[in-house]
């Protein structure tokens, strides 16, 4: 495929790891932060071809794994109202909540609908002006742009039957509490480079510059994250920290302006719940008081709710990448896509998930080959 072939070339592809052998002298750690990066890792076996001094651990980049327990509950109660027409995503229909899941919910006459858009709920609620459409809206900074538009949209339009779910994150301040975890291991990142097209990298610089880490945005084909490996390896190799931009045919360093724009008119930043990883100071957006009217949360009043995680999940350390999928003694057994006990078993995104379809948990013994921590 034209535009694409390109940046999976086999031939280019092993010049860029035996550079990478060329400069790497001591073992390094790097996280992609991304969770389509991390597909891509495993789809080609990258992580597998780069030099034992080199790992790659997996980062909390999947905005569905990282929905905390409590949101899903909360989307969960909202969803099984009488009145209610609750819109996802497809890939949060399966993510388990303390009792069920979504795809449960409607088997047993909830209305829920998979949407392509949030937009596409204002079309519904107009549909249906008798009932209230609740859109859940997930996310980092990448999906924000298109849910504060439906927001600002349903206000313009006068939708007073329309709300959103709000649970938003953001990259950077996940980014600075791995690196303050005392059981971190990072010493470089694979930056977001979907994440970057909106927001730009400018915000990725003071943490180089305080953590003394290179950050280097990533795209996500395979000659992509060999290079942005490469662009690591050599960061770390010579003592450098600074934010590097392999992913320029996409990314800038001031982003997206306009999209930026909708979102702070919108949203404004707050503390945040991270499933499996605790809250974390100013990481998630909040629906500014302009648009209270259109936050579900205050709406249907689903402030308390009890949860309860699975006691054998490690979703949690392998979000902030502290352990990989194959640790996990439900990895494959217990836990599979079609019975999944954590978030990242179910995500499109999710590094268990990844790992499950590529065949990880049929070959165990490949990863004791680099070396890596069991």
């Amino acid at each position: 495929m034209k535009f694409m072939d390109e940046y999976r070339d086999e031939k280019l592809a092993h010049k860029l790891i035996a550079e990478i052998k060329r400069t790497v002298t001591r073992p390094w750690v790097l996280m992609e932060v991304c969770g389509g990066q991390t597909h891509s890792i495993v789809k080609y076996g990258i992580d597998r071809l780069l030099p034992k001094e080199v790992e790659l651990v997996h980062g909390p980049g999947c905005p569905v794994c990282v929905t905390a327990l409590e949101t899903i509950d909360k989307a969960h109660a909202i969803a099984q109202r009488p009145n209610v027409i609750f819109c996802s995503f497809g890939d949060m229909l399966r993510v388990p909540g303390s009792e069920a899941d979504l795809l449960v919910l409607k088997s047993r006459g909830a209305d829920i609908r998979i949407v392509y858009s949030p937009i596409d709920c204002l079309k519904i609620a107009r549909e249906n002006p008798h009932k209230q459409v609740v859109f859940f809206a997930i996310g980092f900074e990448t999906t924000a742009p298109a849910n504060a538009m439906a927001v600002w949209q349903a206000k313009k339009q006068g939708i007073s039957n329309f709300s959103i779910l709000v649970s938003h994150v953001l990259v950077p301040p996940a980014i600075s509490a791995i690196l303050q975890s005392p059981d971190n291991r990072v010493q470089g990142f694979l930056g977001p480079g979907h994440v970057c097209t909106v927001v730009g990298y400018r915000e990725y610089e003071p943490l180089a510059t305080q953590f003394r880490v290179p950050i280097v945005i990533t795209g996500f084909e395979p000659l992509d994250l060999l290079e942005g490996t490469l662009m690591a390896v050599r960061q770390l190799e010579e003592g450098r920290a600074e934010v590097e931009n392999q992913y320029p045919r996409v990314v800038q360093r001031d982003g997206n302006r306009v999209a930026q724009q909708i979102v702070e008119s919108v949203f404004e930043v707050c503390d945040r719940n991270w499933r499996g990883v605790g809250s974390i100071p100013q990481s998630g957006y909040a629906l500014r008081p302009d648009f209270a009217a259109y936050d579900a949360e205050r709406l249907f009043d689903v402030g308390a709710i009890a949860t309860q995680e699975s006691g054998v999940c490690i979703s949690g350390l392998v979000l902030r990448g502290a352990k990989k999928p194959h640790h996990c003694s439900a990895f494959g057994k217990a836990c599979t896509p079609e019975h999944p006990l954590g978030a990242t078993m179910v995500s499109a995104e999710g590094a268990c998930a990844a790992y499950y379809a590529y065949g990880r948990h049929l070959q165990p013994q490949d990863f004791a080959a680099k070396g890596q921590p069991s």
